[in-house]
């Protein structure tokens, strides 16, 4: 009869550890913080070559005219 109450509390031990470990994994991934955007000319520029005029044209949308 004492083997059996052991074994049931050890069982519902198990199902508690195994409840506390989903709610930490859970809170975990909650917590994950975006990734920072990198910066990165990469893809911005559209076809092969860069011309004058291109570089003119990111000059005024970068800088504002003073």
């Amino acid at each position: 009869m004492k083997t059996a109450m052991v074994l049931k509390q050890i069982d519902v031990l198990e199902k508690e550890l195994i409840k506390l470990k989903k709610d930490i994994i859970h809170s975990a991934a909650i917590k994950v913080k975006p990734k920072k955007k990198k910066l990165s000319l990469y893809g911005s520029v559209k076809g092969g070559d860069i011309t004058d005029s291109m570089i003119e044209e990111s000059k005024k949308n970068l800088f504002r005219p003073l």
